[in-house]
């Protein structure tokens, strides 16, 4: 558990995005040299966002997804957004309990300078309590 109230998001939005993918994809933190190799990878990193001092998190999250194509990363982006939007909300981890979730910046191509592959980016703001 992070500072008062607060639960490591990036972990258990990773976590949750593991299951639902079921091994579809690479889900990480960080992103490294041998990411060429691991298609597709998604990346989960919190991008900022608010909380209520208390118990409450309302991070945004940045979740990019890297892909051989153009179309394949758009159509995995695309899936994850629908998970965020309606299996995410109001799920819990074994650490967090997820409620609200919305858009922020809907999924696009954000440039990569690799052009072996393509990089399909989205965030959004998820709130979240820890479980207990």
């Amino acid at each position: 558990m992070g500072a008062v109230g607060s639960v490591d998001v990036e972990l258990e939005v990773m976590v949750a995005l593991r299951k639902f993918l079921g091994g579809d994809a690479v889900v990480r933190d960080e992103v490294d040299n041998n990411l060429a190799n691991e298609l597709p990878t998604v990346q989960v990193q919190v991008a900022g966002g608010d909380d209520d001092g208390i118990r409450l998190d309302r991070p945004f999250v940045d979740i990019d997804v890297y892909h051989s194509t153009r179309g394949d990363a758009i159509a995995l982006a695309d899936r994850i957004r629908g998970w965020v939007l309606t299996q995410l909300r109001g799920s819990t981890t074994d650490n967090a309990v997820f409620g609200r979730t919305g858009t922020i910046s809907r999924p696009a191509v954000r440039p990569y300078e690799n052009t072996a592959l393509r990089r399909v980016g989205a965030t959004y703001e998820i709130y979240c309590h820890p479980v207990s």
